[in-house]
């Protein structure tokens, strides 16, 4: 994914830019599916779990696509190049050296966590920094706040934490243990117009 090429057959080929992969997993049905090893998962920015809707949502739903097929109907909402553009602009949000330790900080811990078998990846502190340029990005402004850590610390980390078989057995997850980690750090105090 990261390579930006495929190989088939012995040939390379690039990928179009931008390039991306999403991915769903239903976690009910894994009959003939397998688990993706620690590398393959540490290169997903995200994992994002969707609950169902709530009731209001579900009749929403009902309603709009009562006369109509959502697929047939699907819109472009943005060209490669917007796409192009907009990660672009991503790299010019700002990341203030608390920030970038705070992360630091939050993915050293999970190496030394007694409950992980394998903690976070150098390649996971860079997507909470990047995704954390994105969000701040998307709320109109020009740098990274604590904030933004904290709220996409478990989506982009958690899936890419190992914990040790007997917590698993106890019931706990990847998510609890890092959500005590990030609960246990010191929280930066970061200028807001960095």
């Amino acid at each position: 994914m990261e390579e930006r090429q495929v190989t088939i057959d012995s040939q390379t080929l690039p990928l179009p830019q931008p390039f991306f992969v999403m991915a769903t997993q239903n976690p009910i049905e894994q009959e003939g599916t397998f688990p993706l090893p620690e590398a393959q998962l540490d290169r997903f920015l995200l994992r994002v779990k969707l609950e169902y809707p709530d009731r209001s949502e579900e009749i929403m739903l009902l309603e709009r696509f009562r006369k109509q097929d959502a697929f047939v109907e699907l819109q472009t909402v943005a060209s490669p190049e917007q796409l192009t553009e907009l990660q672009e602009a991503r790299k010019q949000i700002h990341v203030s050296l608390p920030i970038q330790e705070y992360i630091t900080d939050m993915a050293r811990a999970t190496r030394n966590d007694e409950a992980l078998r394998l903690g976070v990846s150098p390649r996971g502190s860079l997507g909470l920094m990047r995704a954390g340029q994105a969000l701040a990005a998307l709320k109109g402004r020009d740098y990274v706040l604590p904030d933004d850590i904290k709220r996409l610390a478990i989506p982009v980390l958690a899936h890419r934490m190992t914990i040790r078989e007997e917590e698993w057995l106890r019931g706990n997850s990847a998510e609890n243990i890092l959500q005590t980690i990030i609960d246990q750090l010191t929280v930066p105090a970061v200028e807001q117009s960095a």
